[in-house]
């Protein structure tokens, strides 16, 4: 759900002249559903990112080329069915930018998100422990805006969360982000438990 697309970003996959090339093509590509694991444990949105979240994530360009990662403070709290996230993202190369997600649950296992790079509204659903969100978000690139589409699947595992999100311009997938979040309280950090030889 975390859409981390800048200027820079952009620049760094070189978008225009693959979108350039796209528009040659007449393509319509469709998604399958996520994957659903632990049917019996749904996600919990209003639950997991109601106070402070750590993510550690990558963008990789349409080649699955690295060509950033970061990492993302999140503060999040609700009132009743009504949430709201504030992003803090920090690059590798410095730069620094802010998001705050406004939001909704509309019935259970369904939920509505806005921000102020979103058009219209985005829709979540879960099935399962799985949440997935589309979207779409305007970029500005050299003074012109595209409008992409988010295509996310979120995955609760052992109270981590894993995020996998699709950018897509004509229904082409022109980049990808992979996040890993997890509470800033959990005690058993994954992070810290990783050892490297």
């Amino acid at each position: 759900m975390v859409a981390v697309m800048t200027r820079k970003l952009i620049k760094a996959l070189s978008l225009r002249p693959f979108l350039i090339m796209m528009s040659l093509f007449l393509v319509g590509c469709s998604t399958g559903p996520a994957l659903v694991i632990d049917a019996d444990k749904p996600f919990k949105l209003g639950e997991f990112f109601n106070g402070d979240v750590k993510a550690y994530g990558v963008l990789l360009n349409f080649s699955d080329e690295l060509t950033r990662h970061f990492t993302v403070d999140i503060k999040g709290s609700w009132d009743g069915d009504e949430g709201v996230l504030d992003e803090y993202f920090v690059y590798n190369d410095g730069e620094k930018q802010y998001r705050q997600w406004r939001l909704k649950k509309i019935e259970e296992g369904r939920y509505e998100g806005r921000a102020d790079d979103i058009i219209n509204v985005a829709i979540g659903g879960v099935s399962g422990s799985t949440l997935t969100w589309r979207y779409t978000m305007a970029l500005e690139v050299d003074g012109t805006t595209w409008n992409v589409e988010f295509d996310d699947a979120m995955y609760q595992v052992d109270g981590r969360v894993i995020n996998y999100a699709k950018i897509k311009k004509f229904g082409i997938t022109v980049a990808k982000v992979i996040l890993f979040f997890e509470p800033i309280n959990t005690t058993d950090s994954a992070i810290d438990s990783v050892v490297i030889d």
